[in-house]
């Protein structure tokens, strides 16, 4: 049974990224067409969006959504059909998606991400003149009100349509004060325990949560331990209220894009079997971030400077990495005070620890094919990528025992490598003592060589790539049609 599906997010490959919603986003449609998925995704049309539509066909006009003129444009994400939200109230700002260029959040991110919910279930309902589409798929909390708007102001005559909210990162909630929801265009009995109200307010991704007909997250290991206080971030009496309506779904990769054989980013090429390449890229990897050559591993950190991240755990812990041989190199940004504390690290330890503060695409692929370890200390992470593109490239992940951390890297204990099944490090717990135990764990590995490359081998054996999470989607939607 071949089905039509609609995607809503608010970010995708390779048009506009903050995060890893981005890259799931952009890689669904291809992952679910070998299922016999047509994936269509509705994205809002900030710049970097517009300027992809070429010749777009106007599917259908608003003289008003949610108080902005705004039209919907038929375009292509990559191969797959994109509807593009062209509002220019909303979108045609300078800064980022979310925020003004100083990093403030735009006021009126509430209207901004309505509308694009209810464009996404008036899409679905049959507004415009496109096939029928059999499913909505919701994504985090900018795409949330949209399976609330298809259950609680459908389309006039529509037919029901069953929707999946997806839940990348629980803590960020889009929740805003009790006086916009008289603007939502919602009835009265949305404002409910079992609608949009929470805490007296309005919460995007409780109400998507509470209509959709299934909530998947990232990895099975976040779907279970959302249900607790600890990560449920507040929500988790909903989440266990939904009984086996809650599924996790971990997160792929696109192996044409994160492939260290082909990557036209990396010095040198190489494969599991040519191991021995990635020398040439190490080397490469050092003179880029001015770091001394050494006989210890060479560690690297991809993240957001942030304390969910357990960057302040990090800090803590980089006089130590340094003192047993170590040397580390870090790409991100964040937390202003944890980016002026990781400056003077490297200052204090010239040669051993590098620091870039933002974001470069071609150097995180360069660093995943010239580290050694990828270090992710975070203290709840619903899948994580960069362990995944560790894996891919033989930069042996050093994990936090969480979410889709701990779905994703065997440990390398005695049993795991004596019987070859060893992709990397897990700990338990994100403080100075577990992950310096860590660390030092990790370069007693790296020097046993032999133990080091099989541990290299099992991690690039392992398959994350999107054919097996695109059979999980597929299999998801048709359950879910089927029952409709």
């Amino acid at each position: 049974m071949a089905l039509n599906v609609l995607s809503v997010a608010s970010e995708a490959v390779p048009l506009v990224k903050t995060g890893g919603l981005a890259d799931v986003a952009g890689a669904l449609p291809a992952a679910l067409a070998p299922h016999g998925v047509r994936l269509t995704t509705l994205l809002p049309g900030y710049p970097a969006v517009m300027r992809t539509v070429k010749r777009g066909k106007v599917l259908h006009t608003y003289d008003s959504l949610l108080g902005e003129p705004a039209r919907l444009l038929s375009s292509k994400l990559g191969d797959h059909p994109m509807i593009v939200l062209d509002a220019p109230g909303f979108y045609a700002r300078e800064g980022g998606l979310y925020g003004d260029p100083a990093g403030k959040d735009w006021d009126d991110n509430w209207r901004r991400f309505a509308a694009l919910g209810r464009a996404a279930a008036d899409v679905v309902g049959g507004m415009v003149k496109l096939p029928k589409f059999d499913l909505l798929h919701a994504h985090d909390w900018q795409a949330g009100m949209a399976p609330a708007y298809l259950r609680f102001a459908p389309v006039a005559g529509s037919a029901p349509v069953p929707s999946v909210m997806t839940v990348h990162n629980m803590a960020f909630q889009g929740y805003y004060a009790r006086e916009v929801f008289k603007y939502l265009g919602l009835p009265k009995r949305a404002w409910a325990i079992d609608g949009v109200e929470y805490h007296k307010g309005v919460s995007f991704l409780k109400a998507g949560m509470e209509a959709a007909s299934v909530i998947t997250t990232v990895s099975p290991t976040y779907a279970r331990e959302i249900r607790s206080a600890e990560f449920g971030m507040g929500l988790e009496g909903l989440v266990v209220s939904r009984g086996d309506r809650v599924r996790g779904i971990v997160n792929g990769i696109d192996h044409a894009e994160w492939n260290p054989a082909h990557d036209a980013q990396l010095p040198a090429n190489f494969t599991a079997r040519s191991l021995g390449k990635r020398a040439a890229n190490k080397r490469a990897l050092e003179e880029e971030f001015g770091l001394e050559p050494g006989d210890g591993p060479l560690f690297i950190v991809v993240s957001r400077l942030t304390w969910q991240k357990g960057m302040d755990v990090l800090l803590e812990v980089l006089d130590h990495l340094v003192g047993i041989g170590g040397r580390l190199a870090l790409l991100g940004s964040g937390d202003r005070a944890m980016e002026a504390e990781l400056a003077a690290a490297a200052a204090r330890h010239p040669g051993r620890i590098g620091v870039r503060i933002g974001y470069d695409e071609g150097l995180s692929h360069r660093m995943q094919g010239g580290g050694d370890a990828i270090l992710v200390p975070s203290r709840f992470e619903p899948c994580g990528l960069t362990q995944l593109y560790g894996l891919a490239y033989g930069c042996v992940p050093v994990v936090a025992r969480t979410g889709g951390l701990a779905d994703t890297v065997i440990d390398a204990n005695l049993a795991a490598i004596a019987a070859g099944a060893a992709t990397g490090v897990q700990f338990s717990g994100v403080d100075y003592p577990t992950l310096a135990a860590a660390v030092s764990r990790t370069v007693a590995l790296y020097h046993q060589p032999d133990v080091w490359r099989a541990i290299q081998r099992n991690a690039m054996k392992a398959d994350f790539s999107w054919n097996s999470s695109g059979s999980a989607y597929a299999e998801l939607y048709r359950e879910l049609v089927s029952a409709q």
